[in-house]
């Protein structure tokens, strides 16, 4: 095989559409004309979906928060990248690697609203909102603002760069039902001194599924002169919007969440003015220090993961941003207006629409986190997590496009069976 003609084979691997997602969006066709709520409650389209995917019959899973399964046709692909990847080894790296990864970064622009020039490849939110955290050029004395139900892995990064440069960090929490936006934008806004350089907000509050109103913090933010980075991890492929409508200065994400890539796959977006001011994490050859890539050297990579991000997309592509937001919408409604109303279940998630969509986080009273949880998957084998956070106690729900409403039907007849048998008054116990 002449040069030519293995870039031209071997330009995108195996990226050509399946006939399975050919298939699929035969189907979603036959539904164009339906209204986007109506047909978020069609069981019949939505079981279409979920024939693609290996579900697993032991269980009922409602954690697909940390990690979504691909659908078959995903895997297939995935699979086979592996393979030639595998198959053409060195040559296929010093080659059409790096073309490669340059066509997937534009597709991911293309979705996250963005220039390809302001976006990298990560393996996940973590590691690509620690770039910005470890990267940033911290002074002894500058602020930074989060929240107490932000993620771990960020906030442990935080305590890291207090203890290496004298970072001061800044903290508030977050109400699980607001009264309004201007409520939590005063937490925030209440915070800032001349000192403060950054600040840390979830898109999706991971444990509650609570979304933030982000492009009025980082109006009000850039307003006071403070920069935003935002945790994307529960919202990119779960809601439908673009990066460019948020005025964020940073955002990272996961892809194998909600966009059901292999783990392993995710992304930062840096505005364009702000890569200059990073450090990258790992040393780069000398570059231009407003081109994004020197920010995203790790050295060699499992290339295979990348390649099935472009797989990804085209499924989320054929099912649709919108068609796809509203059905975990109506998920969660579906369940949580069930259970509203028994005196024994608390709702630990914002009720407005706008404030939340498929995640939802469910406490019984005089039960722990890890004792319903366990009683879940023990006694009625529904699959869950616990929580156990300030101001968010309660197993964590996250249905995903294939949940049909006849599992949740099973996870309400099992919330009601445990609330049943909770001995002690509502009124006697303390408000969690």
């Amino acid at each position: 095989m002449d040069k030519r003609t293995f870039l031209k084979n071997f330009s995108l691997l195996s990226m050509a559409t399946l006939p399975g997602v050919n298939a699929l969006s035969n189907i979603v066709e036959e539904y164009e004309h339906i209204p986007l709520a109506e047909l978020a409650a069609d069981e019949d389209f939505w079981g279409s979906i979920r024939k693609g995917y290996r579900i697993n019959p032991d269980y009922i899973n409602l954690e697909n928060g940390y990690y979504c399964m691909m659908p078959e046709e995903t895997m297939s692909q995935y699979l086979q990248h592996v393979k030639d990847v595998n198959f053409l080894a060195s040559r296929y790296m010093r080659t059409v690697m790096d073309q490669n990864q340059q066509e997937i970064r534009n597709r991911l622009a293309t979705m996250a609203g963005c220039s390809p020039e302001e976006l990298i490849l990560t393996r996940n939110t973590t590691e690509s909102l620690d770039l910005v955290i470890g990267g940033y050029k911290w002074e002894a004395g500058d602020e930074a603002i989060m929240a107490r139900q932000d993620y771990g892995a960020m906030r442990n990064m935080f305590r890291q760069v207090r203890e290496r440069y004298g970072v001061m960090t800044k903290r508030v929490s977050l109400p699980n039902h607001p009264e309004s936006d201007e409520e939590i934008l005063a937490l925030y806004a209440e915070k800032i001194t001349e000192k403060t350089k950054l600040i840390l907000i979830s898109h999706v509050v991971n444990i509650n599924g609570q979304v933030l109103p982000v492009k009025k913090i980082c109006d009000m933010a850039h307003e006071r002169g403070v920069e935003v980075m935002v945790d994307g991890a529960h919202a990119f492929a779960h809601l439908d919007f673009k990066i460019s409508d948020l005025n964020c200065d940073y955002y990272g994400t996961s892809l194998h969440k909600w966009l059901s890539a292999p783990l392993g796959a995710g992304f930062l977006y840096v505005k364009k003015e702000n890569i200059e001011k990073l450090w990258p994490l790992m040393a780069e050859n000398v570059m231009p220090v407003d081109d994004i890539n020197r920010l995203g050297h790790t050295g060699t990579k499992p290339v295979h993961v990348d390649l099935a991000i472009a797989n990804a997309i085209d499924y989320h592509n054929v099912i649709g941003s919108k068609r796809k937001e509203e059905r975990l919408r109506y998920l969660k409604d579906y369940w949580t207006n069930k259970v509203k109303d028994n005196p024994n279940i608390t709702i630990n998630t914002p009720w407005d629409t706008e404030r939340s969509c498929a995640i939802a986080n469910v406490i019984i009273r005089s039960m722990s986190p890890n004792q319903m949880a366990k009683s879940l998957m023990d006694d009625y084998d529904i699959w869950t997590v616990a929580i156990n956070r300030p101001n968010v106690r309660g197993c964590r729900i996250t249905p995903n496009v294939f949940t049909s409403t006849k599992e949740l039907d099973t996870f309400v007849r099992a919330l009601n069976d445990m609330a049943s048998r909770v001995k002690v008054a509502p009124s006697a116990l303390p408000v969690e």
